[in-house]
């Protein structure tokens, strides 16, 4: 198949992007890296009147370190440049482990980081990375710039807390606190297939006990999903705590089946990847 028929307009600045959506509102589409969004129109399951291109636009690329420790990474950066940037691996490690997952070099070298998030599929790596990191989304629209938690961002499948006027513009993660590890796993029938499930651990630790915790799954529901955490909160890091963790977690969750998993070997997947992803956590925070 072929897209529907659509205007083109590729603006060279942010405002001009902006204009362009608030003119058309809803008939109006972003493209960034365009792989997920070309299939989609190929398919007709997307047909939007206008495609406003952001690839002319200057200034949504780059990661660069930010005055606290932490790191901002433009939405139109490469998902290629998570595996390659040093910035990346020391500051974001979780990220770097991440991206090698996701689809294919080819895939990775034209897609962005910020049209990944943006695009919200429960399936994909990076919106759960960015719910265990915490990170925070910068939006920008005709009313000026706003910041919407990672936690608030993501709302059902393939669809977040964007306007339909703003640009998803720059993704800000928290420094890492000191005596923290990170860990991002999955399981997939091939390399670069869609994960049957996912986790991803962000764990602090401190003379042994965990001062504080964070994971989220993916694959597993409409969204991202936190696992709640409290009980690991001054317990001593031990196997047996995680997997408990990741037991109670699975217990929660009411999966899909489909033609990959059922929802009961999605659930058990649930559980082993977040005791094992809080477990590397642990030794790499160590």
């Amino acid at each position: 198949m072929k897209a529907a028929a659509f205007e083109y307009a590729a603006p060279t600045s942010l405002e001009e992007a902006i204009a362009l959506l608030a003119a058309r509102g809803e008939e109006a589409k972003l493209i960034a890296g365009g792989q997920s969004l070309m299939p989609l129109l190929a398919l007709r399951f997307a047909q939007p009147g206008l495609l406003v291109d952001l690839n002319r636009v200057a200034g949504l690329a780059g990661v660069r370190e930010l005055p606290d420790g932490g790191l901002a990474i433009g939405a139109m950066t490469r998902t290629r440049a998570l595996e390659t940037e040093p910035l990346v691996a020391a500051r974001a490690p979780l990220l770097a482990e991440a991206a090698p997952l996701i689809a294919h070099r080819a895939i990775r070298n034209r897609g962005t980081v910020g049209g990944a998030v943006a695009h919200a599929d429960a399936a994909a790596e990076l919106p759960a990375a960015m719910l265990a990191l915490d990170a925070t989304i910068v939006a920008q629209g005709p009313q000026g710039r706003r910041e919407i938690a990672a936690a608030e961002f993501f709302e059902t499948h393939y669809t977040t807390a964007l306007e339909p006027d703003e640009v998803l513009i720059e993704l800000r993660l928290p420094p890492l606190a000191p005596g923290s590890g990170t860990a991002f796993a999955e399981i997939s029938r091939r390399h670069g297939d869609f994960a049957i499930a996912g986790a991803a651990a962000v764990l602090s630790l401190d003379g042994g006990r965990c001062k504080a915790a964070s994971v989220a799954l993916l694959g597993v529901a409409d969204r991202p999903v936190a696992v709640d955490t409290t009980a690991l909160r001054g317990a001593p890091s031990e196997p047996e705590r995680f997997a408990a963790l990741g037991e109670a977690a699975a217990a929660t969750l009411s999966p899909n089946s489909d033609q990959h998993a059922s929802a009961e070997y999605r659930r058990h997947l649930a559980a082993v990847l977040v005791r094992r992803t809080l477990e590397a956590a642990g030794e790499r925070a160590i």
